[in-house]
């Protein structure tokens, strides 16, 4: 039995032309709410295969998302020292503590650049899922607060003022979210950041809450003044509900867990490398944007130690082209039983 363990610590960028169909989406309804606020992380059609370049993008998009976060912000603030609205200052609290979750993000792609060492010898990927921890822990407490002063201004009413304002503030605080989630997202599906897509989640929660303001300015001029800390109940509801999804992708990543197609590509990239005749084990996992991974695999006949490390060579190849987010990859040969 010929064992010839084989592994790169980095990456090589390939231009590969192959078309793949994978149906991540479940139809209807429910498949378009869950592509809206659960989406994927990994998009194969245009993705970013060097690791500096997804981690430059990856930085440039929370520079550009932090700026235009923190302006909504300052709008929608101004206008609720004019408006007295308890739902619009639930809504411009989160608007704000979604600006600062770009903080930790922004560092943490930073730190990933950084070599492995010794201490840390798969690197410091790991850190952007700690972020992503950190923007779950953000979310849920900004909902908590929104609850509070919506149970707050229901127990002590006080008039709300300059309804059109108000209203004006809630598609304000939409149009800036929506185009911040949607830069997020498309960038974190591009680099494979599941931290960075669930910051894009929760700013498009935010975009949704920031509408549902304005249906409490108008219950309010409807006659129904208690519609504003209602819609801002609502709101902190909402928040924690859909939190759910991000949990589970981040709290996965934590965890090591991967999506199935990316081992059934592996493999099958594996068992059509010419000298294969068998794969008995992949495995893969998440660090940070990028991954990392190893397989077992046995070869036909009974190859020299040479050759068996140029066909690991070789299969490792393959595999970095069907998954160009991959930065290492050992390949473990062995010859038929």
């Amino acid at each position: 039995m010929t064992e010839a363990p084989h592994a790169h610590a980095h990456a090589h960028p390939h231009d590969h032309s192959h078309d793949h169909s994978h149906d991540h989406h479940a139809g209807g309804f429910r498949g378009f709410l869950r592509e809206v606020f659960v989406p994927h992380t990994h998009d194969a059609a245009d993705s970013v295969d060097d690791a500096l370049e997804a981690s430059a993008q990856g930085v440039r998009a929370l520079k550009i998302s932090l700026l235009v976060l923190l302006l909504t912000t300052v709008l929608q603030l101004a206008i609720v020292f004019v408006s007295n609205s308890v739902a619009l200052l639930a809504d411009t609290v989160h608007n704000f503590s979604d600006a600062l979750t770009a903080v930790p993000l922004w560092i943490a792609f930073i730190l990933g650049r950084r070599a492995a060492s010794r201490r840390h010898p798969y690197g410091y990927g790991r850190a952007e899922d700690l972020a992503g921890l950190f923007i779950v822990l953000v979310v849920a407490a900004s909902a908590l607060i929104a609850a509070w002063q919506a149970i707050d201004r229901l127990l002590h009413p006080q008039p709300v003022h300059n309804l059109g304002w108000l209203m004006a503030a809630g598609v304000v605080g939409f149009l800036g979210n929506e185009a911040v989630a949607i830069y997020r997202i498309r960038v974190g599906r591009r680099i494979g950041s599941a931290a960075l897509v669930a910051d894009g989640v929760h700013a498009r929660t935010d975009g949704f809450t920031s509408l549902a303001v304005v249906l409490g300015a108008i219950g309010v001029a409807l006659g129904f003044p208690l519609a504003d800390p209602i819609v801002g109940l609502v709101i902190a509801a909402a928040i924690l509900v859909l939190l759910w999804g991000t949990v589970r992708s981040v709290g996965g990543r934590l965890m090591d867990a991967i999506e199935p197609d990316l081992l059934d590509r592996a493999e099958h990239a594996l068992e059509h490398t010419p000298g294969i005749v068998a794969v008995e084990e992949v495995r893969l996992r998440w660090s940070g944007h990028r991954l990392i991974g190893d397989a077992t695999v046995r070869l036909s006949g009974e190859p020299s130690l040479r050759e068996a490390e140029r066909l690991a060579e070789h299969a490792e190849a393959e595999v970095r082209r069907e998954l160009p987010k991959v930065d290492a990859f050992a390949i473990r040969t062995r010859s038929p039983i």
